[in-house]
């Protein structure tokens, strides 16, 4: 659909008719290509210090519970939101749904206006196109985050974005206006990059507010990212419930300061180059990467193990201090088998239905229980933990090898001259998760010598080599 946009003039004015309040701070467009961003716009003696920077009121906070609010004057709202079922009962469900109709609304004309006008009708035609974000990226784009776990991350998303479009397009085709307006408009109609769009929004710009949860914030959404001593205002819920951005404490603005928010300190460069479309040019380390982890086909288990493991299919890499650590639920299940204690049956539940439950030493055990801490218990404690870390490694060194495999000298930049933002901060990505994975691996082989050095482990691997010489007995029946 089409989509046009205002200019940050217009947004200002936007600010005073709905109630925003600013203290000598306005949004600015940046020269350097990064968008809007929020600056100083008095001098420091004029400022109110006790005041927050911004306060925004409730009504303009959009969460799952406004969204649910709009419907109730909103037919259109209402009957998506409804058919589409359990999907908007979810804070993004919702969300994207209504600023769908946002988009939708402005890009109607005349009688063909869908959608009952709200101060965010127009909010969202200052919003910049998000097209630097990855599931926007070209094939060749893309191509360039082979042997990351970008790559991984970023198949997964774009699948699951077809998956609820089509579910979108299946739920709301025998609505007429949605036919009208949406499915048989041709190329003014809905498409799965307007899909893409709207989820872009979301992504980029929801914040966790305090006493809220995930929600979007008008304005001070167009506050940039900065971490460490260099976030400059804080983000929270005063106690009439408006949003506001205050001054951190101890910082001080001058006349033309940028008033920064953090995204999250924590975030891996992964997950800010997926969410927000870069990577913070200070940032010299990974920090996270979650690596996906298969069950050998091998195991007799393995549908019965991915069928109720709840836990997501992997594991997170994490930095800490000088080290590396890990954790992942589902890697302990991967670890364990039939012949250790694991088992699984088919029970009948009150209702009369049949019900996958999992066991351990015939004690059924719940699939949210933390496994680990089952088997900590265990005699063969030490030995579950060799082959943890004997099957973490192993996920490593192949991940490297698909980095090694896809060398960055096969990116020349002239390539990607239209497109350099990707190109560098894929390069960027690329050489932090080397060097976190390249540390894990260290840190793993390390384990894994202490625990062969285990009393317990030796007397498990010499029973298992004992078993093994001895010879198969004839069968005369």
């Amino acid at each position: 659909m089409r989509r046009d946009y205002l200019s940050k003039i217009d947004l200002e004015t936007w600010a005073d008719l709905n109630d925003v309040q600013r203290n000598g701070v306005y949004v600015h467009n940046a020269e350097d290509g990064k968008g809007k961003r929020i600056v100083v716009s008095s001098r420091p003696d004029s400022l109110q210090q006790t005041k927050p920077l911004v306060i925004v009121p409730p009504e303009l906070i959009l969460s799952l519970e406004t969204v649910w609010v709009y419907a109730k004057s909103d037919r259109q709202l209402e009957e998506v939101l409804n058919v589409v079922g359990d999907y908007s009962r979810t804070a993004r469900g919702a969300i994207l749904i209504f600023l769908l109709l946002q988009v939708t609304h402005n890009a109607s004309t005349g009688s063909d206006k869908v959608a009952v006008s709200t101060p965010w009708t127009q909010y969202v035609r200052f919003l910049p196109p998000e097209d630097t974000l990855p599931t926007f990226w070209t094939e060749e784009e893309r191509a360039l985050a082979a042997g990351t776990s970008l790559e991984a991350a970023l198949i997964s998303k774009l699948r699951s974005l077809e998956r609820e479009f089509v579910h979108l397009r299946d739920s709301t085709s025998s609505i007429g206006w949605c036919q009208r307006r949406w499915w048989n408009a041709g190329a003014e109609g809905l498409n799965f990059d307007d899909w893409k769009g709207v989820d872009s929004m979301y992504r980029s710009r929801a914040l966790d507010l305090p006493g809220t949860g995930h929600a979007m914030v008008p304005y001070i959404d167009m506050a940039n990212h900065a971490s460490g001593d260099d976030t400059v205002a804080l983000y929270d819920t005063d106690v009439d419930g408006n949003a506001i951005l205050v001054l951190r404490e101890g910082k001080t603005l001058r006349m033309d300061d940028e008033v920064t928010i953090t995204y999250g300190d924590n975030k891996g460069a992964c997950e800010m180059l997926f969410s927000y479309g870069f990577i913070e040019d200070s940032m010299t380390s990974g920090l996270e990467i979650f690596l996906d982890l298969e069950i050998p086909g091998d195991d007799p288990l393995k549908l019965a193990k991915k069928s109720i493991a709840k836990f997501p299919p992997g594991f997170k890499l994490y930095e800490n201090g000088s080290s590396t650590e890990w954790d992942g639920g589902f890697v302990w299940i991967v670890c364990v088998n039939e012949e250790d204690g694991l088992d699984f049956r088919i029970l009948q539940t009150v209702d009369g239905e049949r019900e996958l439950k999992m066991f351990w030493r015939d004690m059924e055990i719940a699939r949210e229980s933390n496994f680990r801490d089952l088997l900590k218990d265990e005699q063969l404690w030490d030995v579950f933990q060799l082959r943890a870390i004997a099957t973490l490694q192993s996920r490593v060194e192949q991940q490297l090898l698909a980095l090694e495999k896809v060398k960055a000298s096969e990116f020349p930049m002239h390539q990607f001259q239209k497109s350099g933002y990707p190109y560098f901060h894929t390069m960027k990505l690329r050489e932090l998760e080397e060097k976190l994975m390249l540390q894990a691996n260290e840190d793993f082989a390390h384990k894994k010598n202490e625990s062969l050095a285990s009393q317990v482990v030796q007397d498990y691997l010499a029973l298992a080599n004992k078993k093994q010489e001895l010879p198969a007995e004839d069968d005369f029946t």
